[in-house]
Parts: C-alpha cells; structure tokens; sequence
C-alpha cells in the first residue's frame, strides 16, 4: 500500500473533497486523523473507513483558529509519534459576485481565510515534520492562467496558495517537505444534493474540459495517495493539474 504506516491529517474532511481523499489515504494503508467544524459529517467519513478496515479518528477542529490548530496537531504528533502527510480542504465563505458589485468583506473573505488556514495548518505539521527531515503538505484548489467573470475573490484566493505554496516549498525543501496543490477545474460530484442549477454548473464544467469527462472524486482520491506517497518523492512546488484539460497550464 502506498501510504502504509503513515499518519495524515486532514482539514475539511467532512465535505465531499475531504472525504474522499481520507478514504483513499485510508485505503492506501494511512491512519487518518479527521478534522473539520461539524462531528456529524466526520463521523460518517470516520465510519466508512473503520467499515472497510481502515483507521480514522475525529477532532471537531475551526483551521481558523490557530491555538486550535496547533493544539491538535501537537496531540497527534504526542500520540502517533510522527505526522507524514497534512492536508487541507476547508470552504473559504466565497461569495461569487462582479468585482463591481461585491462588498468589500465578501471579496476578502475568501482570500483571508485560505491564507490563515493554509498557513496555520502547515506551520504546525511543519514543526513536526522538519524534526524527522520527512513529510508532505498538500493543498486543494489550486489556480491557473484562466478566469471567469463574478468569482468575486475566490479565483484570488486560490492565486494566493499558490504563492504561499511556492514561499513553503522554498522554505521547507530543506527539510525534506515537500509541498504540493491539487487542482481540478470543479468536481461535479461535489455539488450537494439539490443544488440550484446543479445540471446547468456540471454541463458547463463539462463543456470546458478536452477529456469527454470531469474530473471525479475517485481521481482526486487516487490523486491525492499517490503524491503523499514515496513514489512522489520528487515533485514538489508545483500544481497537479487533474481537470481533464479544463485549465491549461
């Protein structure tokens, strides 16, 4: 198994991303450490692990709130004894509207809070990992050249990552991090169930790919396991890009 004996956390694993990329860590052999705002969705993540024989435990977790983040991330570590793999897929807040018409608190949320978080949550793997010259940080959302109009400062925020996985990578390389983001060009399957236009969103996220395809949450999954593991070992700073050519790099 690609990630036997290794020990992951992830952020946002309650939603659709989060939980599919720690069933596929889970799969691949990690023990899955399970963070998020609401108990009720990660304990069904959690479920569905332990039910195919994998190992998840819980932690109602704001990756927000840095004494949180850090208090958490140091008791795993004090339990586990390492932390190999940390990744992080929490919701910004974005709100999508024209530039023009956005208010200014809408347009910086997004940007603030996937700076706060991405920064947070890997500061406080890093402390851990550096000591063992070993690990990976991975990151959702990553951007590209591409924008449409009315994403009010959501497409910032993801350009934001980037940079701030560029300065990480520069920093961490060192020691044996390696820092990565994973972007998809939207996740169909991702879209809760009755979503307003929900056909109209997946169409056009088809419509933009060069595959006849989107990507799925089994690819961001398999994605995901394959660079947190040893077979990735060389690809660091940089996007992986798995949007069936909906963003050209």
């Amino acid at each position: 198994m690609l990630l036997e004996n290794k020990v992951a956390v992830l952020y946002g694993a309650g939603g659709p991303i989060g939980g599919a990329v720690a069933r596929a860590f889970a799969r691949e052999g990690a023990r899955v450490h399970l963070a998020g705002r609401t108990g009720k969705t990660l304990d069904a993540v959690a479920d569905a692990i332990r039910a195919q024989g994998g190992v998840a435990e819980t932690g109602v977790v704001d990756a927000l709130d840095e004494q949180a983040v850090d208090t958490y991330v140091d008791g795993i570590a004090a339990r586990e004894g390492h932390i190999d793999i940390s990744f992080n897929a929490i919701g910004y807040g974005d709100v999508h509207q024209p530039l023009a018409e956005i208010a200014v608190s809408d347009f910086l949320r997004p940007i603030t809070n996937a700076m706060r978080s991405q920064f947070l949550t890997t500061r406080a793997a890093a402390r851990h990992m550096t000591a063992r010259g070993t690990g990976v940080i991975l990151a959702f959302g990553g951007g590209g050249p591409q924008t449409l109009p009315g994403l009010g400062g959501f497409k910032i925020a993801l350009d934001a990552i980037e940079g701030l996985r560029r300065q990480w990578a520069c920093e961490l390389g060192p020691s044996g991090i390696r820092v990565v983001t994973l972007k998809t060009g939207g996740v169909p399957e991702s879209l809760p169930e009755g979503f307003p236009g929900a056909a109209e969103i997946t169409a056009g996220l088809q419509e933009a790919t060069l595959l006849p395809r989107t990507a799925m949450l089994s690819d961001v999954g398999a994605t995901a396991a394959f660079m947190a593991s040893d077979q990735a070992r060389t690809i660091t700073s940089t996007e992986i890009n798995i949007s069936c050519g909906a963003i050209v790099d």
